[in-house]
């Protein structure tokens, strides 16, 4: 039986292979090429995940669904990539949508093997952050969350939203999916008002 949370992790993933996909063909890489960027993004927070919890081989590597979840998203962006790479608000959503499934589920995976608050929630964000800060790389851009804006953070509340959940200060059938909705919430509404942390200015430049 599927569970609530094998369903978050599924469609999590999906959302963020058709998100690296999209970052692939917008830089007009082979057909390769835009696979791996959407195999990194999808699995990549979650190999991390894993492999600082010692649950080894990572599910993303073990379980084949992944790859043909992963397969579907690059056949999807490859058949419809004008509707969908000509929106840079699309790739936002994806990326936001896909923040708020991991840091759900990677918290709710770490508090079941550790029951440990604090290793939950950063590998909750390591879960949702991971993946797209390897694409970026990938794909020549600066990292995200080495930028002024409402990333991890989004991820950090998201993750803290579904411990409540986890340790039962609220229902567990409702922590998933608040942790899901907020944490995309702050990243789509940050995007859209460009709110973002201070920085240093280089005086230099």
């Amino acid at each position: 039986m599927l569970s609530v949370f094998n369903f978050i992790d599924l469609l999590g993933t999906f959302i963020f292979a058709l998100s690296g996909a999209v970052a692939g063909v917008k830089k007009q890489f082979d057909l390769f090429g835009v696979f791996v960027v959407s195999a990194v993004t999808a699995i990549g927070g979650g190999i991390i995940r894993d492999l600082c919890l010692s649950a080894t081989p990572p599910a993303g590597l073990e379980n084949i669904a992944y790859l043909l979840i992963i397969l579907l998203a690059v056949c999807c962006v490859s058949f419809f990539q004008e509707k969908i790479t000509s929106f840079s608000k699309v790739s936002n959503l994806l990326d936001a949508v896909g923040l708020g499934f991991f840091a759900a589920f990677g918290a709710n995976k770490t508090w079941y093997l550790t029951e440990n608050i604090q290793l939950s929630i950063i590998l909750g964000c390591i879960s949702a952050v991971g993946g797209g800060c390897i694409r970026d790389i990938l794909t020549a851009k600066p990292p995200l969350i080495f930028q002024s804006e409402i990333y991890a953070s989004a991820a950090i509340v998201g993750a803290t939203i579904e411990l409540l959940g986890s340790t039962g200060l609220i229902s567990p059938l409702l922590s998933p999916w608040l942790a899901i909705i907020t944490c995309t919430l702050i990243r789509m509404l940050a995007i859209k008002y460009r709110i973002q942390f201070p920085f240093i200015k280089n005086k230099s430049l």
